[in-house]
């Protein structure tokens, strides 16, 4: 049994892996604690879980393509008032093995076996494949 979970969030607006890595780079001068971050108004329950080795395995276009570890979990108050939970991430991108989602609101937990297998290290350098080719290959079950 492990003592971790992920979690699987959409980058919505985001087109491609590295569409999602400029969007965290736009925003290096909005980091906390010097890290890059993701907001969500819901906080996780299994928070240890998470920041246990959990990742966040992020969906583009409809196909989960890369992971960031969780590296702990902060409150952030917006300008509303309202307290949120930042998400703070590794810098680091690491590309998974390409898997279809349907889309979703929020985030959900992710098993970490049912998680995607990172791409091997030979691979890593390799241009992402197209949101649509991607997306086609793992619906017939290619990666």
């Amino acid at each position: 049994m492990t003592d971790f979970i992920h979690m699987q969030k959409l980058s919505v607006g985001s087109e491609s892996v590295e569409s999602l890595r400029d969007w965290q780079q736009r925003r290096s001068g909005q980091r906390l604690e010097g890290r890059y971050f993701h907001t969500t108004r819901m906080w996780p329950k299994r928070e240890a879980e998470l920041t246990n080795g959990g990742s966040i395995y992020w969906v583009i276009q409809g196909v989960m393509q890369v992971r960031q570890k969780i590296v702990g979990l902060r409150e952030r108050v917006g300008q509303d008032g309202i307290s949120r939970c930042a998400i703070l991430l590794d810098d680091e991108l690491v590309r998974v093995e390409p898997v279809l989602r349907r889309p979703f609101q929020g985030w959900r937990y992710l098993k970490p076996e049912d998680a995607p297998r990172d791409l091997a290290k030979s691979r890593e350098g390799e241009p992402g494949l197209p949101a649509e080719l991607s997306a086609a290959l793992a619906e017939i079950g290619v990666r």
